[in-house]
């Protein structure tokens, strides 16, 4: 496992940031439906397969906190078949450069892209990927978020990703501006699998997944980019815009990603998705755990309404920690968070 001597900043302004009750409302997550290929896909970094013209762009990339408009615009596009999963993004970018060509590096100190995938909806077990315009992959594995002091695993690999960059414009010049960048992945479900409750892809289910976009303010050292340093030489932001907004500037609170239905039916078809009630529980659930989790009281439960229903929410203490959980009047199952912000559901 590589240091994260490097990432530690960072990491701890985003345990410190996820670790704060949302200061922001939280919208409803974003909904995407995945349908199945009706051809082969080449990964070349194109979108000119006839399941690519036919597949849905994603509603537009939004601010991480979920309140402010990016400046460049962010698209992602995803289909299925058998053996893999495909994922095509279009990055609007006046300046396209990158500078990182070692796999496994802080991917992120460029300008990126990145997917996050929880096959089960349980924020335990779950995988990011990040890319730079160089087509340089960074994958992890991580086992839980990092306020419940995760394990990340930084040596595991997607084993058999493909993985292509097309550039409209020109890669590290600047003598020119550029249109965009296109990412193009093919995930095995062999891989993805290994965190879900099945052997098998999703068919009419769901999985939570979410993408983000980091996008740095640059200097300029003739030709050469780098990211933008104030005046006292320390960097300055980096701009987060993601699919579905977080509420907080953290990605690894799973509980805020979209949620991706895999139809069973041919890119083309006419299929909607709605999101079960039981997920809007599940929301509530976490907004109490966020409380409970950051405050040395016990805070009161409230009840909830959920599509006119009045849901009680109660809290366990344990000899090993406490749990918080409710009856769903819809499906009739216990949904439960522990104290280490694994969700459950079982039937009663």
């Amino acid at each position: 496992m590589k240091s994260y001597a490097l990432v530690l900043p960072m990491v701890l302004l985003h345990l410190f940031l996820g670790a704060l009750p949302n200061l922001i409302a939280q919208r409803t997550p974003e909904t995407y439906i995945a349908f199945k290929t009706t051809d082969h896909i080449d990964i070349d970094g194109q979108d000119d397969e006839a399941s690519w013209q036919k597949a849905m762009y994603s509603t537009p990339f939004i601010d991480i906190e979920g309140e402010k408009v990016p400046k460049y615009r962010t698209r992602m596009k995803m289909l299925y078949d058998d053996r893999y999963l495909y994922i095509l993004a279009k990055l609007e970018e006046p300046h396209i450069w990158g500078t990182l060509k070692q796999r496994d590096t802080v991917i992120f100190y460029n300008n990126d892209f990145e997917v996050f995938i929880d096959p089960d909806g349980d924020t335990h077990n779950y995988y990011e990927l990040e890319l730079n315009a160089l087509n340089t992959v960074w994958d992890l594995f991580l086992t839980k978020p990092y306020r419940n002091s995760a394990t990340v695993l930084d040596s595991w690999d997607i084993q058999g990703l493909k993985s292509a960059i097309s550039i409209a414009g020109t890669l590290n010049d600047p003598s020119d501006v550029d249109d965009h960048w296109m990412v193009e992945l093919a995930i095995p479900w062999a891989v993805l699998v290994e965190a879900s409750k099945s052997n098998d892809p999703p068919q009419n289910e769901f999985w939570r997944i979410n993408f983000s976009r980091v996008n740095w303010q640059f200097d300029l050292n003739g030709r050469n980019y780098s990211r933008k340093k104030d005046e006292k030489g320390k960097y300055l932001p980096e701009y987060n815009w993601v699919w579905s907004p977080q509420g907080v500037i953290n990605m690894h609170e799973p509980e805020h990603w979209g949620y991706v239905y895999f139809s069973d039916q041919k890119v083309g078809a006419d299929v909607t998705f709605t999101i079960p009630n039981d997920e809007h529980i599940k929301w509530s659930l976490y907004r109490e755990y966020r409380k409970k989790f950051t405050s040395a009281d016990n805070v009161p439960l409230k009840n909830i309404d959920v599509s006119g229903k009045t849901i009680e929410l109660f809290t366990d203490e344990h000899q090993s920690g406490w749990n918080i959980w409710a009856i769903s009047p819809f499906s009739g199952r216990k949904l439960s968070i522990d104290h280490d912000g694994k969700f459950n559901a079982k039937e009663e």
